[in-house]
């Protein structure tokens, strides 16, 4: 059984309001780089820098993560193997990172990007914006962005679509 959660336009309407909070938020906006978390947390990240770009005419520096070697349930051994798939533009000493993700579950994969992120420099401070915040935390990780809290089952899937990657925009709960 599925249930749509977010159309394609409240998609875009989240992300403006997003945008628009990341702004308010950080005063200056020279500091500021937004990576996401690969492979839809790009996309969105994309999107909130373009929204910014629109809103105050400031190109933000954009970048994304994979987070492959930093996961837990990845043996030393594979580790070793994996390519970093990266691309992070400018160097994170003193800047404000903005993590974004399409869903925040666990916490495990935002653990794991944090400390991908170290890998670039010391940061000022790194903020997380995500578009679903599902609950069920196993690690005491919470968004500074979120789109929309959605309470859900452990048994419920959440599957985020966005039409740079799967050719639709959609948020989907499936039981």
């Amino acid at each position: 059984m599925e249930k749509i959660l977010f159309d394609a336009d409240t998609i875009t309407r989240s992300l403006k309001r997003i945008s628009h909070e990341i702004m308010e938020k950080n005063e200056s906006l020279n500091d500021v780089v937004i990576i996401g978390i690969k492979t839809r947390g790009s996309f969105l990240a994309q999107r909130l820098a373009g929204f910014i770009h629109l809103f105050e005419g400031i190109e933000l520096p954009l970048g994304d993560l994979d987070i492959t070697k930093y996961r837990d349930d990845i043996t030393h051994e594979m580790k070793e193997v994996i390519t970093n798939q990266s691309t992070v533009p400018v160097t994170l000493n003193d800047k404000v990172v903005i993590l974004v993700d399409d869903v925040l579950f666990t916490g495990r994969t935002i653990r794991a990007a944090l400390e991908a992120v170290m890998e670039y420099g010391r940061p000022k401070s790194v903020q997380l914006a995500t578009l679903i915040d599902r609950g069920h935390r196993e690690l005491p990780i919470r968004a500074d962005y979120v789109g929309k809290n959605i309470p859900t089952a452990n048994t419920e899937t959440v599957k985020v679509y966005l039409s740079e990657y799967d050719e639709r925009d959609a948020v989907i709960l499936s039981k």
